[in-house]
């Protein structure tokens, strides 16, 4: 809760100051990579530079409703667009559902833990999640466990992380024996690798939503940048898949 606290006063304090020329985006913690070329691309484009602040999308949403600062909102589900939808920040007619993602399992690199499919989790100690009363790839990662009859093995195992890269530093770091995060988050990973992925039909629907908040034009432009042929191709560069077209 201090961790969580702590990075919520972080992007309070970087909302507020004198007026900016620049674009400033709140992005799920998933989109990190991703985010880095598109960030340089639109400024090529746009001419302007663009300020990316990351953390999990329930933190994001809480700034977003406690003081102004953002000018889009990359949420990593619509649950959370949803909170900023109901508050009246979305501005009208920027809301867009961008992109879905793959659940995966992994597992320390060395040692070999021997986990290899579902029923082989009940054998962990620890298994490391975003946290799954708030986090969208906890909540994603817990109704899959659901449906495979393993969250009531598993629940008081959980090691919950601020985000999901948190969790996938848990597993890098001995701290957990498995953990569950996105197949993109794989790109950078070092101490881990892959145990397996979680079949389509058997993830839940995972969506990642995009908006201008408080009728930005600045949000709205980079928004349409987000549709483009060129984000487009850096998305599926990443590993992502593209829902909007």
């Amino acid at each position: 809760m201090q961790l969580a606290l702590a990075a919520l006063l972080a992007l309070v304090c970087a909302a507020c100051g004198p007026a900016r020329e620049e674009t400033t985006v709140f992005a799920a913690a998933s989109l990190r990579d991703v985010c880095g070329e598109l960030g340089a691309a639109y400024e090529a484009r746009a001419g302007e530079p663009v300020r990316f602040h990351f953390a999990g999308s329930n933190l994001l949403a809480r700034q977003i409703l406690a003081a102004p600062g953002a000018d889009a909102f990359l949420s990593a589900d619509e649950a959370q667009m949803d909170v900023v939808d109901r508050a009246g920040h979305v501005a009208p007619g920027s809301r867009v559902s961008l992109l879905s993602n793959r659940l995966v399992v992994v597992v320390p690199r060395d040692p070999d833990p021997g986990i290899t499919a579902p029923a082989d989790l009940t054998r962990v100690r620890r298994l490391s999640l975003a946290n799954p009363e708030q986090v969208p790839a906890g909540r994603y990662a817990r109704d899959w466990l659901e449906r495979r009859a393993l969250w009531a093995p598993l629940a008081d195992r959980v090691l919950p992380a601020l985000d999901v890269r948190a969790a996938l530093a848990a597993v890098e770091s001995g701290a957990a024996e498995a953990g569950i995060c996105y197949a993109t988050d794989l790109d950078r990973a070092r101490g881990v690798r892959l145990a397996f992925a979680i079949p389509d039909e058997e993830s839940p629907a995972i969506s990642y939503a995009a908006c201008a908040v408080d009728d930005s034009e600045r949000g709205r432009a980079f928004v349409a940048f987000l549709v483009s042929p060129e984000a487009r191709a850096a998305f599926e560069r990443h590993g992502f898949r593209v829902l909007a077209r």
